[in-house]
Order: C-alpha cells, then structure tokens, then sequence
C-alpha cells in the first residue's frame, strides 16, 4: 500500500512539474515580438555598458585602430540612447561618454586630435557632432557641436580645397586623415582622400541633425556626389540599360573599393559597377537627406532596387566573381542601412513572391535569432571588421531599434527621421 502511495505522489509531481513547464512554454509563445525585441535590446544595453571604460570612453578588445576611444564611442553612443530599454543607468552611460567626447574640444573650439590625428576623423566628427546635444542642448554642448561640425566640414572636398564639380570626388566625404586638399598636376593626392557613399553619409546625418538650412549650398554640393553613385540616369541620352538599374556603390572610378566589382563597360564607354545593398540603403537615404523628394526619379529608382533586393539573409545585389566573399562584410550595416532606409520611405510592406510582406517584423526576427547570449552580435566575415561585437552589435541593435519603431507607429514614418524608441 505504501508503494502504491509513493509512486501515486511520483506520478503527480512529475505531472505537475510537466504542466509546469508546459505553461511556461505557453507564456513564451504569449509573448509578443515587440516585448521580445525589448528583451533583446535589454541585453544589448547591459552589454554595450560593461565595455564602458572609466573615463566613458569604449575601446575595442579585437582591433587596434579602434582602441583609441574617440572611435568607437560616439559611435556607439548614437546607438545607445536610443535603447530606452536601459533606463536611467543607460542615460548615466550615454552623459558618461558625453562628458569624454566633449574634453575633446578645447576652449578655442578646436579639436584635440592627439598626437596623431584621429583615426577615422569624419566618422568621428560626425558621430560627435550629434550625440553632445543629444541629452543635454546646454550652450556648452551647443558649443560642443559647432566645434565638431566645423571639423567636419573642414574635411569635406569642396571649392575651398581646390576641387571642382566635374572632379569625381566633388562634394563628398572619404577617410583621410587629414585636410583632402586638391593636389596640384604632377603631385601626389593625399591618402584616403576619395569621397565615398559611407563617409558621406554620416556627414549628411551630421549636418541634418544640426538642422543646416536647406537653402545652404552644401547641400547642392552633396548631392552632386551622391549622384555619381547611382546607377541611374534620368536623361535617357546618357542611360544604358544593362547598368542603371537604380542601386548605388560606394564611389565612382574605383574597382578595388566597390565591393561587388566591376559590371562592364557601358554604351558610352565608361567603366561600371554591380548595385549592392548596403550602398543602395545609404544612396537612398543620401538622396532624401540632400533634399531631394520621395517621387523623385532618383530616389524612386533607388526604392524600387531595395524593395525588388530585398533579403535578410546577406546584403543583396551581383557581386563580381573573386567578390563573393566581400558580399557579408558590412552585413549588419546593410541591415542598419535599409532599415532606416524603408522607415524614411514610409515603407512598411515590400513585395515578395508569398504576397505582400512586412520588412520590420522580418528584419526583427532575423536580428534577434542572430544575438548571442551576452546581448552582443559578430560578424564571421573580417573585412568591413564587423568580427569586432564593439562594431557589429551598435549596427544590429539600432536596427532592431528602428523596426520597433516601425511595428508600433500607427501613423506617417516619415514624422520623425530618426525615430528615438521610447517605451
């Protein structure tokens, strides 16, 4: 009898403990995508804080050149207030590095640099630029801002540096470390001095963030650029087909740098290149920051590449033979791109061959599949150096950030152009 009570009491614990879990597993398929992505970005918030150093600043613990500290934080601090998810512990991060980035300026308005100069200055400058008025629009942090921009526009290859529209790099931003002066015929250009479609988009961020008139002439001056990237022509005389297709790469003239390769020779001559993803998200998104409409042809060319490309699994578009391997580089910035590209569209849904489907709940899947435990993302491709978590999870978390957005915005996108997610 006593045998037949004990293992009546084994079989009920073992049934309560299977309902147990059973209504615990029911309680995680209850909760909503939504309150997931807040859980995920949870994490990312408590991660990206614990790399903070001391003195505000974040260092990388995979790459060098990002062990500096002015490269990686305003970086990620224009990742970070945007997770409100981290509450006030994440707002003491954000003035933390706020603080680090404002020493940076002197009391002349001028940046210290170091020694040797910053190692990504636009990148920098730009980032820096928004994130000290971010929390806090004091006169000091205003202050702040102006010295920053005026770094960066001192970068840009304008007139004043003795560059000329018909120049290819005309406008733009690139990665030189210092002043991209013109050279003189028979000398030496200076080192990383090309614009490209990556570094002008940040400068373009920079400058819409500061609210730059849309009367000022640098914009026209931007755009002139931005439109030598495009593969698209609105005046049909100067149009080939087998190119122009809408996309964008990364700058003009340079095989080695546009990661998807060369595509051929067009009817008139000239040298052409595949249309990827990654540049198409950041060519569109330039376009609409330089002023230019939704209906614009351009912009309406760019739209129609991104949505009929449209993939979450690798960033999109032909790649040369021998590129291949380049095409999941920059995967989180292609994700990081396209999202914010869609959400200035006021895109919600692109077309697929199932029906209509919605980019934000796609996107928002993928991205939290690809987290790691600790709240970070790596990239297994080394190039674009998104192997680094410091890289990566600032790219995907924002991303992940902007597809909340999208999900729970009933309204018009387009209100806000940098949507900051509140919960």
């Amino acid at each position: 009898m006593q045998m037949m009570r004990a293992n009546h009491t084994f079989k009920t614990l073992v049934c309560l403990a299977l309902a147990a879990l059973t209504i615990a597993g029911c309680g995680r398929a209850r909760q909503t995508r939504v309150e997931r992505i807040d859980d995920s970005l949870t994490r990312t918030v408590e991660y990206l804080m614990a790399k903070q150093s001391d003195d505000g600043a974040w260092r990388s613990e995979t790459y060098g050149c990002f062990r500096d500290g002015p490269t990686l934080t305003p970086y990620i601090m224009s990742c970070l207030l945007f997770l409100p998810q981290g509450g006030e512990r994440m707002q003491g991060s954000f003035r933390k590095g706020a603080q680090y980035v404002m020493e940076m300026v002197d009391e002349d308005g001028n940046i210290r640099a170091g020694e040797h100069g910053l190692n990504f200055p636009v990148y920098t400058a730009a980032s820096a630029s928004r994130v000290v008025v971010l929390l806090d629009k004091a006169e000091e942090h205003k202050e702040a801002q102006a010295a920053w921009l005026s770094f960066l526009l001192a970068r840009r290859l304008s007139s004043s540096l003795g560059w000329d529209p018909s120049d290819a790099d005309y406008g733009g931003w690139g990665f030189a470390l210092g002043i991209p002066n013109k050279a003189a015929p028979g000398r030496l250009k200076c080192a990383f001095c090309e614009s490209n479609l990556t570094a002008t988009i940040f400068g373009i961020g920079a400058l819409g963030s500061a609210k730059v008139p849309r009367d000022d002439p640098v914009w026209e001056d931007i755009l002139v650029f931005v439109r030598k990237c495009q593969n698209f022509s609105d005046d049909p005389a100067r149009s080939d087909a087998r190119f122009d297709d809408g996309g964008f790469f990364f700058r003009p003239g340079d095989a080695l740098e546009n990661k998807a390769g060369i595509a051929g020779t067009d009817r008139f001559g000239r040298e052409r290149f595949h249309s990827y993803g990654s540049m198409t998200a950041d060519g569109v998104r330039a376009l609409l920051g330089c002023g230019l409409a939704a209906d614009h042809p351009c912009v309406v060319a760019g739209r129609k590449w991104l949505e009929d490309n449209f993939t979450v699994e690798t960033n999109p578009g032909t790649f040369a033979e021998g590129r291949e391997v380049l095409r999941g580089a920059t995967y989180y910035y292609y994700l990081w791109s396209v999202a914010h590209a869609f959400t200035r569209l006021g895109v919600r849904e692109v077309r697929a061959e199932q029906g209509p489907l919605n980019w934000a709940e796609v996107l928002a899947d993928k991205v939290m599949d690809l987290q790691r435990p600790d709240g970070s993302w790596v990239n297994r491709f080394t190039d674009a150096k998104e192997d680094d978590p410091l890289v990566s999870t600032p790219w995907a978390a924002a991303a992940l950030a902007t597809c909340r957005y999208v999900l729970t915005t009933k309204g018009d996108l387009t209100t806000e152009t940098c949507p900051r997610v509140r919960r």
